[in-house]
């Protein structure tokens, strides 16, 4: 099996764990907050975090992975970075409705694109961005119901946006730059994120609900749903880091509306959520967004192999043939070598 195959295999293992991971721990969560009303999501989050951090730390320990440090600075900074974006989303979905914070989400892929075109000098075909708007369409239709602005709320959403487009772009360039894989990247950050969370998570689950996470009524039920979702979100957090480093911050965006599409058919299969002709169509949109945009990702790729492959090819010829630049005249002679010398002197007699 070739580099590229091995590559692509990779690509296709991490978009599935990411999809299949992501999709439980929703329905895990649908089942805490909805069923046993525990409503603490960003403390949640901060276990979850904490428990990925001890379990890569156990692995580390085991020589599953080497710890590659690097700049602390920059490690600590994303790390912060992400957990900020995260308690913002939460407060974005606590201050606005569910369909503002539906168009939240939909607008991390426009932003992303703006920022890795400005800053990352990065180029998106028009055959990409018509997939992304159909994409976006269909989640649109499928999700956005109600639309009901206050000014909090949109900028507790702008900043929302901003934080996790920049976090998403830096989880790729960061593992590109310093050359460390998803794994050591989640686990030289996860302490910092879950501080984070775990200092502001209490006081932002008590503002948006109004009751304390320490005075709730731990019964077995709710514990063992806590742990399960602290061990589906190891894998959850692994895949999105191995998701981004593989691919790129828009494809996992992408990959994002595909999960919510199918957390959406799953709750009414499933739990029995309502369901209507509208969610139907626009997750048929989207699906077509997702494929055409797969189709023309794949296509895109195969492009650049082959003019890689083509310049390579070129450049090996080149180098390993030099009759053949003579033959076209690109011979370069040094002024002591090919020198033509006379036969006869006119000091010699």
């Amino acid at each position: 099996m070739g580099e590229v195959e091995r590559f692509q295999l990779g690509t296709a293992g991490a978009l599935t764990l990411s999809v299949v991971s992501s999709v439980s721990i929703v329905i895990c969560n649908k089942a805490l907050m909805s069923s046993l009303h525990f409503i603490f999501a960003t403390t949640l989050t901060s276990w979850h975090l904490l428990v990925t951090f001890c379990s890569l730390h156990v692995a580390l320990k085991m020589r599953l992975f080497e710890h590659k440090p690097f700049d602390q600075k920059a490690v600590m900074g994303f790390g912060i970075l992400n957990g900020i974006s995260i308690g913002l989303l939460n407060l974005s979905l606590g201050f606005n409705s569910v369909g503002f914070y539906q168009m939240t989400k939909l607008a991390i892929i426009p932003c992303t694109i703006l920022l890795e075109t400005l800053f990352l000098q990065k180029k998106f075909s028009r055959r990409i961005q018509l997939s992304l708007c159909i994409l976006l369409l269909g989640v649109g239709i499928a999700t956005v119901t109600d639309l009901q602005l206050n000014a909090l709320g949109s900028f507790l959403s702008f900043l929302a946006v901003i934080t996790t487009c920049v976090a998403q772009i830096m989880t790729n360039t960061i593992q590109k730059k310093f050359k460390v894989s998803s794994t050591q990247l989640l686990y030289q950050s996860c302490p910092y994120q879950a501080a984070t969370l775990l200092i502001s998570g209490p006081y932002l689950d008590k503002l948006l609900t109004s009751q304390n996470v320490f005075a709730f009524k731990y019964t077995t039920q709710v514990t063992f749903f806590i742990i399960l979702s602290c061990l589906i979100a190891i894998s959850v957090n692994f895949s999105t880091f191995l998701v981004i480093g593989k691919t790129s911050p828009v494809t996992y965006q992408v990959l994002g509306h595909l999960k919510t599409c199918l957390v959406l058919a799953f709750g009414y299969v499933l739990l029995h959520d309502p369901f209507s002709w509208r969610n139907i169509l626009g997750i048929l949109i989207a699906l077509v967004g997702m494929i055409l945009y797969s189709y023309v990702c794949t296509l895109e790729n195969q492009q650049k192999s082959a003019e890689a492959a083509s310049q390579a090819s070129q450049a090996r010829d080149g180098e390993s043939d030099p009759l053949m630049n003579v033959e076209n005249g690109t011979a370069v002679l040094t002024d002591n070598v090919g020198q033509k010398v006379p036969l006869w002197s006119k000091d010699k007699d």
